[in-house]
C-alpha cells in the first residue's frame, strides 16, 4: 500500500515538473499560496519523500521483474 501511494506521489510530481518545464508553472505552488508556503514546503518534501521510497523499487526483485 505504502508502494502505490509513493507511486501515485511520484507521479504528481513528475506532472507538475513537466508544468513547470513546458510552461513555466508550478501547480503546487499556485494551488497552496507559492513555493515558499508552508502547505507547498510540506507537499515538496511528501513527494520528494515518496521519490526516495521508490528508488528502492529498484532492488525489489518482485517489483523490477513485475514491470518490465
Amino acid at each position: 500500500m505504502l508502494s502505490k501511494i509513493s507511486l501515485a506521489l511520484v507521479i504528481i510530481g513528475a506532472v507538475n515538473w513537466l508544468l513547470i518545464g513546458i510552461f513555466g508553472y508550478d501547480l503546487v505552488g499556485a494551488i497552496f499560496g507559492g513555493q515558499m508556503a508552508v502547505v507547498s514546503r510540506i507537499i515538496y518534501t511528501i513527494v520528494g519523500l515518496a521519490g526516495l521510497w521508490c528508488i528502492s523499487f529498484f532492488f525489489d526483485r518482485n517489483t523490477a521483474d513485475a514491470h518490465i
